[in-house]
């Protein structure tokens, strides 16, 4: 894996544009970064909700699950790239569902180079200063949006409108596949429950 590879992300994020045409038509970018990406911003999270300082961490340490954490980043993710491939297929988008995924890992990278600082800089600050905190977290993730903005409108040769129209259609679409999966895993349950009903009645009978 070249350095300059490892070091696209870093220069994509400054250069959202001439970046993420790299990505898509110069192959600047790579799923294993990805995946290393989004696994480092998951940590940068736990860190910070693990350690944050106590005047603006607002979760318990000692029942704080880390598991719970990936499951609520990973599942918009994966719901993110699904909805959005579904979608801009049929909107006639040019992006393939792994240049989705890279897209979208990569504009994670603000929460990652953020967040770490930000959590000692938590230690640090009083409740007045506990303002440059929230800024900087509100920073990170206004910048994400913007990369996920930019990169979704290159990646499928967009424009500004279109762009936005599939953003939101794409959110309305998590819904409903959350909405259906909860769904079909309720049927399955009253599925196991009724059969299992039905067994535990033979067992008595005999």
């Amino acid at each position: 894996m070249s350095k300059e590879l490892l070091l696209f992300p870093f220069r994509l994020i400054v250069r959202p544009f001439s970046g993420y045409w790299d990505l898509k038509y110069d192959g600047k970018g790579n799923l294993k970064i990805a995946a290393i990406l989004f696994c480092l911003v998951f940590i940068s999270i736990v860190i910070q909700e693990q350690y944050g300082g106590f005047i603006v961490n607002s979760s318990n340490p000692a029942t704080f699950n880390s598991l719970n954490q990936l499951v609520y980043l990973l599942l918009p993710f994966l719901l993110w790239c699904i909805a959005n491939w579904a979608l801009t297929t049929l909107m006639d988008g040019e992006g393939k569902f792994t240049e989705i995924m890279m897209v979208s890992a990569y504009a994670l990278a603000p929460i990652f180079i953020i967040y770490l600082p930000n959590t000692i800089l938590s230690n640090l600050v009083t409740l007045e200063e506990s303002v440059f905190y929230v800024f900087f977290n509100s920073l990170a993730m206004v910048w994400s949006a913007f990369l996920l903005f930019v990169g979704t409108m290159t990646v499928h040769q967009f424009t500004v409108k279109k762009t936005l129209a599939t953003i939101f259609l794409t959110l309305v679409c998590m819904g409903f596949l959350l909405f259906l999966g909860l769904l079909f895993f309720s049927l399955v349950q009253q599925m196991y429950a009724f059969f299992y009903t039905i067994y535990q009645e033979l067992l008595f009978r005999n």
